[in-house]
């Protein structure tokens, strides 16, 4: 059987499925279009079309056969509008996780209709298998590491897939890259959110939402310190963009009723700082973790933050955090682990 790979357009995944065919891997590459890249073109450059063409160059200098993928009408109804209901709502999504458990490897899999035999994808994150049960493990590159973005798969979707290049530092692949003469050698990193490619993230904000104006308040004197353009513009622990004087100044909390951004000077530890928060129903990608400590991510990155969980009604659990953190926001996702292995996560009620 062919095993199937997600081609980007960028140097990981472009890497992945050259060491793929140096392996032996009879392969059919997959490049997925999705509906933002033209309905949005006019909020600034989504070259989704530049993406297309290093594609099929990889694949033409490769021997690969492309196809392209619509999964425009899966990416609005279960990603762009789960994260615009968020917004709304005054909270912070994780879209990247939703785009990774519903659409690359959800909806895509679902097309394939089990006819390959894996699904590979440039993403930096390891697997290991144990007594028929997968472990999703850190890459070995802690910084370019994506199991927060992979950590809300199950095991039928990690039993389906290859991660090539989860074993190496970003310096090798593009070492690598330049030794194979790949065409995406040399092409930036992409920084956005998944479905929004180039675009601006507060532009794209402001086309589906608008604007909403409201009051800056200092959360300790009750002082109005501005305005702002619409609650679903910030997020818990965001200090740029506010345009406050005499500060830093740090987003704190929200209160939709009132359109009001509390906002906390840098000074005010005792307002900013969360030692604790509760979080929904977990998923646990295998058995849920023993009494103890683990370790948790509140945002993609290398830090962690020693924690222990406590059990409370409904499923939810309470996260007590070793360390205080400034941005625990209501809806983005806390990630756990233990050791090198991540255990699953849940969202921040």
């Amino acid at each position: 059987m062919e095993t199937a790979v997600l081609l980007s357009g960028g140097v990981d995944s472009s890497l992945a499925l050259h060491l793929l065919r140096e392996a032996g891997h009879r392969l059919r590459a997959f490049y997925l279009k999705v509906w933002l890249e033209e309905e949005l073109s006019f909020l600034g450059d989504c070259p989704w079309e530049e993406d297309l063409r290093y594609a099929q160059a990889v694949c033409a200098q490769a021997g690969v056969p492309l196809e392209i993928v619509p999964l425009q009408a899966e990416y609005l109804e279960k990603v762009v509008e789960h994260a615009l209901d968020e917004l709304r709502a005054g909270r912070t999504p994780s879209p990247d996780i939703h785009c990774n458990r519903r659409i690359k490897f959800g909806a895509f899999l679902d097309r394939l209709g089990g006819v390959f035999a894996k699904v590979a994808s440039g993403h930096y994150a390891r697997l290991e298998e144990q007594h028929g049960q997968y472990r999703l493990l850190r890459a070995a590159d802690p910084v370019k590491d994506q199991t927060y973005f992979l950590s809300d798969l199950d095991q039928g979707q990690l039993g389906q897939v290859l991660f090539p290049i989860g074993h190496l530092p970003k310096q090798e692949v593009r070492r690598l890259a330049a030794q194979y003469g790949l065409p995406t050698q040399d092409r930036k990193d992409s920084q956005g959110i998944c479905f929004l490619g180039r675009i601006d993230y507060r532009a794209f904000v402001r086309a589906r939402l608008g604007e909403r104006p409201g009051a800056i308040v200092d959360r300790q004197s009750g002082k109005t310190l501005g305005t702002h353009r619409g609650l679903w513009f910030h997020t818990i622990g965001q200090r740029h963009g506010l345009g406050l004087g005499g500060g830093p100044w740090f987003v704190v909390g929200k209160d939709l009723e009132a359109e009001v951004l509390w906002v906390a000077h840098e000074a005010q530890e005792e307002v900013r700082l969360r030692h604790r928060f509760e979080v929904g129903r977990p998923h646990w990608i295998s058995a849920p973790p023993g009494e103890g400590e683990v370790a948790v991510k509140l945002r993609h990155g290398p830090q962690t933050t020693r924690c222990t969980l406590s059990p409370l009604e409904a499923g939810r659990l309470l996260v007590e955090l070793s360390q205080p953190d400034p941005g625990v926001a209501p809806g983005q996702h806390a990630v756990f682990y233990q050791d090198e292995v991540c255990l699953g996560g849940a969202v921040i009620t």
